[in-house]
């Protein structure tokens, strides 16, 4: 008898792939990666947090070889919904994401603390400002967000 830990969740272990891709973690009845896991690719990138149907979806924290991360909302593989990613170069952006891009309402913040001015607050689209508006309960959303997603993975 199998347990069934999540619905949809049959078993856990780990797997490498051809192509040096390494997945730790929880799988589906179909042999898709479901559930929790881990999963390093082979440029470094790194992915922990829940997935489904073999695609990074729900809270997850992604980092980066350039020392770049994203710790927020996936679906489909993609950033998706409230997060927070920071560059490499400490720029980080608070806010929505849509199909990988930062597109939503949120807060840019420079790597000296700033915002600049005039401050960079307000609707994002494909990554560039549109409209300067004050956000601060989405800023809280995100951050509140990314911080459930790296809680989520440091139990793991």
């Amino acid at each position: 008898m199998v347990e069934v830990v999540d619905p949809g969740v049959v078993k856990s272990g780990g797997y490498k792939y051809e192509d040096g891709t390494r997945y730790v973690g929880e799988w589906n009845s179909k042999g898709q990666k479901h559930g929790m896991g881990h999963l390093l690719l082979p440029d470094g990138t790194r992915y922990d947090g829940s997935l489904a149907a073999g695609m990074c979806s729900g809270l997850g924290v992604m980092a980066f070889p350039d020392g770049a991360k994203y710790e927020g909302e996936f679906m489909q593989g993609w950033f998706h919904g409230h997060g927070v990613f920071w560059r490499a170069d400490g720029m980080k952006f608070e806010g929505e994401f849509r199909g990988g891009r930062v597109w939503g309402l949120g807060l840019v913040t420079f790597s000296d603390g700033s915002n600049g001015f005039p401050r960079n607050e307000g609707f994002f689209q494909d990554c560039k400002m549109v409209r300067r508006k004050r956000c601060p309960e989405v800023v809280q959303r995100a951050q509140k967000v990314a911080y459930m997603a790296r809680a989520q993975c440091q139990q793991v």
